[in-house]
């Protein structure tokens, strides 16, 4: 009888550890959708899981089309020169379908529709219209009171994450960078790109300044990226080029 529990037991045990894989598994790639590409290293350290551990779910992530290994973009000739950079694991479509609303394919269909009934024209006004809703919302979420530019752009990633964008965002270069690491509109983008431009702009008049987009989901970029410059900190760059220049002109002669 003993021996009969003993057996009974062993599907039960074995079908919670595979439960507790698919939940770990999943957190993996929750890591990646939220947080954008990472490598190994990144996650462990992240997820306070061990570096085999990782490697083992990302390797079967990449089996099953949900990550995919890239090389990384490194920024420097000082990062290319520190022998061969790990892989960083990206969200592949196939992934973020996993991920994303059900309603999805309908917002296609409608849109599809409006473009065969009215004209692609419609969908620029349908695209306009909604980043006004988003400029809108936005701009309330920044409010009146906040000073500095740092401190708006912050408010905008926040107000993003809790729009279902995953956003986050860091000081680069002479400026700031305000990543989207998920998109719920990417499949419909990805064939009407209005919808990016549109949104870009609303980015621009919230924050009240010119901002570039970098990269996009919809374009099959790992990340959502907007470049906000700190126009100040440019124009006081200039001005130092500027008269570096002038004084090299003065010592020479």
């Amino acid at each position: 009888m003993a021996g009969s529990r003993d057996l009974g037991n062993i599907p039960v045990v074995k079908n919670n550890q595979l439960t507790e894989e698919h939940r770990t598994r999943e957190v993996v790639a929750r890591a990646i959708l939220e947080g954008g590409p990472a490598t190994a290293a990144d996650l462990a350290e992240k997820l306070m899981i061990t570096p085999a551990g990782v490697r083992r779910h990302l390797d079967s992530l990449v089996a099953d089309g949900v990550l995919e290994a890239r090389d990384p973009h490194l920024r420097s000739a000082a990062s290319r020169g520190r022998g061969r950079p790990a892989k960083v694991f990206v969200m592949t479509d196939r992934g973020r379908e996993q991920f994303e609303h059900s309603y999805d394919d309908l917002a296609l269909m409608a849109i599809k529709f409006l473009a065969a009934t009215s004209g692609e024209q419609a969908v620029t006004e349908f695209a306009r219209y909604r980043a006004e809703d988003l400029e809108r919302r936005s701009i309330a979420r920044i409010g009146g009171s906040v000073k500095s530019r740092s401190e708006k752009i912050a408010s905008l990633s926040k107000f993003l994450t809790k729009d279902g964008y995953a956003s986050s965002v860091h000081r680069q270069g002479l400026g700031h960078e305000l990543c989207q690491h998920h998109c719920p509109i990417a499949h419909v983008a990805a064939q009407y790109p209005q919808l990016c431009e549109a949104e870009t702009e609303a980015f621009a008049n919230a924050l009240g300044t010119h901002v570039q987009r970098l990269a996009t989901i919809a374009h099959g970029d790992g990340v959502c990226t907007t470049f906000i410059p700190d126009l100040d900190l440019v124009k006081r760059k200039k001005n130092e080029k500027r008269t570096t220049r002038a004084e090299g002109k003065v010592a020479k002669r």
